[in-house]
């Protein structure tokens, strides 16, 4: 009998009727989900207000860890063709802004690193996951379009790589 009311709450809980959503909840077409978080030099972004831009929203674990500096930096690198094709990259985490202005100025980052302390925005693209008692983001891409909707989700990434898979697939979606 106590088995049969676990099965029951893991199906509630995964059909998403307390609110807890996860990335397969997402998919391309659907408006992407809001945010308002602060950056590195504490600037607030809404996304609403990059409404007709395209928008690069990639959540990494932490600051100045190998695979996100192999990430951010490739970003970096690429922040000038990513510009000229219309696009906003934010780095998201659920670091402080001072653990990312740290980070953004040790590697000379030149877009925002958003700080999503609680996790509730990393929960709302299902990009929340926890190692014991400590959360931290997945590593997912979303590609938001110019009316803030999903283009493009990525679930599995390689980070050193990762930048030049978005670029190719926004020249893709913008033609």
């Amino acid at each position: 009998m106590f088995k049969k009311y676990i099965v029951i709450v893991v199906s509630i809980v995964h059909m998403g009727i307390f609110g807890i959503s996860s990335a397969s909840d997402l998919d391309v077409g659907m408006q992407a989900p809001r945010f308002e978080l602060s950056d590195q030099t504490e600037a607030v972004h809404k996304l609403n207000g990059y409404l007709g831009k395209w928008v690069v929203l990639y959540f990494y674990p932490k600051d100045d860890t190998p695979g996100c500096i192999k990430e951010a930096c490739a970003f970096r690198d690429d922040i000038a063709a990513l510009h000229n094709l219309g696009v906003q990259v934010f780095g998201v985490s659920l670091d402080s802004t001072n653990s990312h202005a740290e980070f953004a100025n040790k590697y000379s980052l030149q877009f925002p690193l958003l700080a999503d302390i609680g996790g509730k925005v990393a929960n709302s693209y299902g990009s929340l996951t926890k190692l014991g008692p400590l959360k931290l983001a997945k590593r997912h891409t979303f590609i938001i379009d110019p009316e803030g909707k999903l283009a493009k989700i990525y679930r599995s990434v390689k980070p050193a790589t990762h930048s030049d898979e978005v670029i190719a697939e926004i020249k893709k979606l913008q033609n």
